[in-house]
């Protein structure tokens, strides 16, 4: 295995402007890491030069170094290997932009999140700007695959490689475009160097409306609550605000704009306790026979994945099955629509695949709930309990599950190295690293 400097080298997680990214596992203790590497561009070489490169990716460790912040992402060491700087950072194995399914066609739609889940990302987010603005540093690069997720929904800020301290000198060159399209304010996009504070918030604004819509903002300036019935005239507002071309008129700090968004969660949260106490109890729905589904582990290469998995273009159902859980003893329930029972929660901590499969074994030898031949699920068993983004009265049936377990790993494999898993809470299937730590919901039938 290739090294750099003393990290063993796992893999290639991504190249930017100033350098690549590797996973690496840190000897002898195995604990696996992000490597930035100083590697740029050759055309921002031309425009910068190597020595104003090195030193800004330099200032880049520096800055993350000195801030200490639970959304923003932590310095664990700066070394050089063959006359190269390089710095470790924790690693995630998730991200915002995986979450949505944001792909390189960005314009694409992407998968909506439910509006309590998308409001908590966005204040954790802007915790993390306001302790960035306290010190004088714009980001100038939000955007979803910026915005980490560990196994506990918790973010954090990554890549500073575009920040800037406000006021500092060495102007960016004209040529250069900072920040990424989309997401980048109109001020920034003109200038990079004009960028403030406020123009983090205005990337902030569009990311929260592609959470809720699933797309961007129009320049007509369409209305948010015409493609999310969960919004109002109020989200509306918040919006223009938040996204107005002029930087005056928009939110001037992180803590002005997370206490509007803490209005308009605190009116949500208000008006959906009024539909829960008006809406009809649920019906139990039908107990559908339906064709067994596959419990034989499968290694699935993606491009087979979606027809193997009965899922459209964002790793969603195509058909949603119409469950009928009930209790089926201690720790347990039953789905009468596909015959399957369920740990009705799952394992306390998220796993690695290997030791997920340890755990179902563990269950089965000792009998959990009374029952035998509890195994780790197949997407497709696992896919069968998802249900579409909740709105409206859709909040008002509360799931029989542990709500702790969102994301599980499932029994196929994308390869040697990477497994299948399942989100419950965003409804799609996905692939990550055996190492990634997921949760686990054993199931028996």
């Amino acid at each position: 295995m290739k090294r750099i400097g003393k990290y063993l080298i796992r893999g290639l997680l991504g190249r930017g402007g100033m350098g690549r990214v590797y996973q690496v596992e840190i000897p002898p203790i195995g604990k696996i890491a992000a490597l930035k590497l100083l590697d740029p561009h050759p055309v921002l070489t031309r425009l910068m030069g190597p020595r104003r490169i090195r030193e800004l990716f330099v200032n880049e460790a520096m800055t993350m170094a000195a801030l200490q912040h639970p959304h923003i992402v932590a310095i664990r060491d700066f070394d050089e290997a063959g006359g190269r700087p390089f710095y470790i950072m924790d690693f995630f194995f998730s991200n915002l932009g995986l979450l949505i399914g944001e792909t390189r066609r960005t314009e694409a739609p992407s998968r909506t999140i439910r509006l309590d889940r998308a409001i908590d990302f966005t204040r954790q987010t802007l915790s993390g700007l306001a302790c960035l603005h306290h010190f004088g540093i714009v980001h100038r690069d939000i955007k979803p695959f910026n915005l980490l997720l560990d196994a506990h929904g918790k973010v954090t800020i990554c890549d500073f490689g575009l920040s800037r301290l406000h006021g500092e000198p060495a102007p960016t060159p004209a040529q250069l475009k900072v920040g990424s399209p989309w997401y980048a304010a109109p001020e920034q996009e003109a200038d990079p160097d004009a960028a403030d504070r406020r123009s983090d918030l205005y990337a902030v604004g569009v990311t929260l409306f592609r959470m809720l819509t699933g797309g961007f903002p129009a320049p007509s300036g369409v209305c948010a609550s015409s493609l999310n019935p969960d919004l109002d005239a109020d989200w509306d507002a918040f919006f223009r605000r938040a996204l107005a071309r002029d930087p005056q008129e928009r939110f001037e700090s992180a803590p002005a704009m997370d206490a509007g968004l803490a209005t308009l969660a605190r009116a949500w949260q208000a008006r959906r306790e009024r539909i829960c106490r008006l809406a009809p109890p649920p019906r139990p729905a039908p107990a559908a026979a339906l064709r067994p589904l596959r419990r034989t582990p499968l290694r699935i290469d993606p491009a087979r994945a979606r027809a193997e998995f009965g899922a459209d273009r964002l790793w969603r159902p195509a058909l949603f099955v119409e469950n009928d859980i009930q209790p089926a003893g201690p720790g347990s329930l039953h789905d009468r629509a596909t015959g399957l029972t369920w740990q009705q929660a799952g394992s306390p901590y998220p796993l690695r695949w290997a030791e997920a499969e340890a755990y179902v074994q563990a269950l089965d030898r000792r009998g959990s709930g009374g029952r035998n031949g509890w195994r780790l699920p197949t997407v497709p068993e696992l896919m069968s309990l998802l249900s579409p983004t909740p709105h409206g009265e859709d909040f008002c049936v509360a799931s029989r599950f542990d709500p702790l377990q969102n994301t599980l790993w499932s029994a196929d494999r994308r390869s040697f190295t990477a497994a299948w898993f399942v989100d419950v809470a965003m409804g799609f299937a996905g692939w990550q690293d055996v190492n990634a730590r997921f949760y686990v919901r054993a199931v028996a039938g």
